[in-house]
């Protein structure tokens, strides 16, 4: 009957701490210090050098297993397996020249001419003359993709395409219906379809609404698109883009009466391949320019979606408000945006397109209708923290139970964080399980660029102030059970029968035990619990810990994991029953452990700290607590005392025969218990604990005075002996005179040992 209730009890205490999980499901599982990083030999830092910044430009070469990396005046080249590795470097400073020019236009020192081999370009329409603004740039075919500056004040921005062997083209000058100063964020090419001819470049980016879009100021995200195969028109917009549109993507979280919360600054885009490679899935980062709170997000974007916007009515300015309204009118052949090609329409080139359509190309760049994310809201939000995200990658895992898209986000504030989406039936039904925070600066320095390398399994890093390389898993952080490794979620790990390890799909192991999409230990590790407590369940710490009556104490628990939480029972000596400890006027349950305010002699007794997450439930600590009475503690005191004069004065006749008071098991630190709970000047542990030392030091040099003093007598009692012998036995002088010699030799070196011994320093 005793455990049926005690069963009742441990339910109870579930179901009321379900609503406080509701609130840590939004907190990372584990957050790694970038000292717990270094130390676990997680993390490979490359800390730049002093004549150089901005380690902002990534190239990743898999199959020269090398990672190129371009910052201010240098151009550095690393190891992918080891950063810190056969790094090689180049001087690339800017002419002098070329820093006069800069210093006469009011810039900082850079350089703007392209180095292409042996080649020297001239860098506009390439690269900003501000290293500061954000701009996107893709080498396709030996042709350059860019969005960028085209002037040293930063006010001409345009999309160019240049090199090659075609004359530059370049988006319409000063028209803000085309870019309203745009901030380029990445470029990428999806084809269309299976003709080569309908390969189109999409850039993202954001900027200004346009004058009528929206009441004030205000930054909008955009996803703009143009044909590979465009060289621009024959009679009007000759060397421009032709099938340039745009259209807006909307990252909002749906809120009451119709007000959205909208997140519109974005930070970086992630394509994640599939198997078709004209619908990769689009993840992009946001945060939003409100001044009422602080937030990111992270929206999922379908290329089919997308597609139907460009397909969709085009935003015409019209009525008495001149207010931005779809197109209505007739739309000229072939529809304007449609790359030339066989497959629509049969022209040729952009050069053949009736002037019908490249006049309302010119006139209408943007799309009405914007772009929506998959199932209308972002898969991840974050508000009111620390931190804003400003890089993610993405990476397809396969697990036991399917695959799973594992991202890596990075933040303003150096720190990485590793969510895995889950998918609940459909793309439409995810849920995000954020497993790890790290830091991967030594200092605060916002994250610029992330690369993933999934031939070495690495991720790679970017700042102002260097590189960092991190492993995509690290399945030993998790613990040493099969319960930890279950509640993980990690689809990178598995546990294998012996630890939590690297997941290989095609190893043929039957102890691999996994559960991703419900992270139940229960279904998974419930067989192993007969076994050593290192397979089943992790190990139970026990320990004794003493308090003094009418004093406070605290008993230190915290899960390992930040989703985990904690809850204590208490159980009396010879009673089987326990009984929940709720915060209340004497007891104070915190994520750390549990404060005990007022120790009563009644509180003596076994607590047991217990830990619930994901609906599974664990013991981490049993403490068993002795509450000393005043009355006993002041006799204790005093024995401790005897004790200590006791063992001096007898610790060379009775040093290999200890008595019950002299064990060292219960010696009691009474005294240096009550300081540490109740001393009046104190301000840290670290000064009593230097106190304890100090006063450990001299009762060791008092006892060894002591010991050398009775040694010296029991000498000197051998000494007299030893010349009575010598005074009747001259026979006999030489080998005494020896004998003598040699003792006063030996007490010579005790001596000097025992000076060392007492000027080396304690380890305590």
């Amino acid at each position: 009957m005793a455990s049926l209730w005690g069963t009742v009890v441990l339910l109870c205490g579930v179901v009321a701490l379900s609503g406080a999980q509701q609130k840590k499901s939004n907190v990372p599982r584990l957050k790694l210090s970038y000292k717990e990083m270094l130390e676990s030999n997680n993390l490979v830092t490359f800390e730049g050098q002093v004549n150089s910044s901005a380690y902002h430009t990534f190239l990743l070469d898999e199959e020269k297993g090398r990672l190129v990396v371009g910052a201010k005046d240098h151009i550095f080249s690393f190891n992918l397996v080891n950063i810190s590795r056969d790094m090689a470097q180049i001087p690339w400073p800017a002419s002098t020249s070329r820093r006069d020019e800069c210093k006469w236009a009011g810039k900082d020192l850079m350089d703007s001419v392209f180095r292409l081999e042996s080649q020297i370009e001239n860098g506009r329409g390439k690269s900003p003359y501000d290293p500061k603004l954000l701009t996107a740039s893709i080498l396709i075919d030996g042709e350059l993709y860019s969005g960028t500056s085209a002037d040293f004040m930063g006010r001409d921005f345009a999309i160019f395409r240049t090199l090659g062997q075609h004359h530059p083209i370049r988006t319409e000058q000063h028209d803000s219906r085309w870019l309203n100063d745009p901030r380029f964020v990445s470029v990428h090419l999806i084809p269309e379809s299976d003709n080569q001819e309908d390969d189109k470049i999409y850039l993202f980016f954001r900027e200004n609404a346009m004058d009528g879009e929206h009441a004030g100021k205000a930054t909008q995200a955009r996803i703009g698109q143009l044909c590979k195969n465009d060289f621009g028109g024959h009679r009007s917009l000759v060397n421009k883009w032709t099938t340039f549109l745009k259209a807006r993507l909307v990252c909002s979280v749906p809120g009451l009466n119709g007000i959205d919360t909208h997140f519109d600054e974005l930070q970086d885009v992630f394509l994640m391949s599939s198997k078709d490679p004209k619908n990769p899935i689009i993840y992009a980062v946001f945060t939003t320019s409100s001044n009422i709170f602080k937030g990111s997000a992270v929206c999922l974007y379908s290329m089919a979606d997308i597609r139907r916007v460009f397909l969709g009515p085009y935003a015409h300015r019209d009525g008495p408000n001149y207010q931005w309204v779809p197109f209505q009118g007739r739309v000229p052949y072939p529809r304007p945006g449609t790359c030339p090609s066989k497959t629509f329409g049969g022209f040729d080139s952009t050069k053949d397109l009736p002037d019908d359509v490249i006049t309302f190309a010119r006139g209408h760049p943007a799309m009405f209708n914007p772009v929506y994310p998959i199932n209308n809201r972002p898969i991840i939000v974050k508000t009111d923290t620390d931190y804003q995200f400003t890089q993610i990658v993405v990476d397809r895992v396969e697990a036991e139970d399917g695959q799973y898209d594992v991202m890596f986000i990075g933040t303003d504030m150096g720190t990485v964080l590793k969510v895995v989406s889950i998918p609940r039936g459909s793309w439409h039904d995810l849920e995000e399980i954020l497993l790890e925070e790290m830091t991967v600066f030594r200092e605060q320095a916002a994250i610029t660029v992330m690369k993933l390398s999934t031939k070495q399994q690495q991720l790679y890093l970017g700042s102002e102030m260097g590189v960092s390389q991190m492993p995509l898993h690290r399945c030993e952080v998790y613990g040493k059970a099969c319960a930890e490794c279950c509640l993980a979620r990690d689809p990178y790990c598995a546990w294998d029968g012996t630890e939590c390890s690297r997941y290989f799909p095609m190893a043929k192991r039957r102890t691999r035990r996994q559960d991703i999409r419900n992270g139940d230990p229960l279904t998974q590790c419930s067989d192993l619990q007969h076994q050593d407590n290192l397979n089943g369940q992790p190990t139970v710490l026990d320990k004794t810990v003493y308090g003094v009556e009418n004093s406070s104490t605290f008993l230190e628990c915290s899960a390992k994991s930040q989703r985990a939480l904690t809850y204590w029972q208490y159980q009396q000596a010879n009673d089987d029953r326990r009984r929940d400890i709720k915060t209340e006027d004497r007891f104070v349950c915190t994520e750390q452990g549990l404060l005990i305010r007022t120790l009563d002699k009644k509180d003596s007794g076994m607590y047991v700290c217990q830990a619930v997450e994901h609906g599974f439930m664990q013991t981490l600590l049993k403490v068993t607590l002795e509450v000393i009475d005043t009355e006993r503690l002041d006799d204790l005191i005093h024995r401790d005392d005897e004790d200590a004069a006791h063992t001096a004065t007898t610790h060379t006749t009775a040093r290999d025969t200890p008595t019950a008071r002299e064990s060292p098991n219960q010696k009691l630190w009474y005294r240096d218990f009550l300081s540490l709970v109740n001393h009046p000047t104190l301000n840290s542990v670290d000064e009593f604990c230097e106190q304890v030392w100090k006063r450990e030091r001299k009762q060791r040099r008092q006892k060894a005075n002591l010991s050398q003093q009775v040694q010296l007598h029991q000498l000197h009692q051998q000494q007299q002996q030893q010349g009575l012998v010598h005074a009747h036995t001259h026979v006999h002088a030489h080998g005494l005179a020896a004998k003598w010699k040699h003792l006063q030799e030996r007490q010579k070196g005790r001596n000097r040992r025992t000076h060392e011994l007492e000027r080396a320093p304690r380890s305590v």
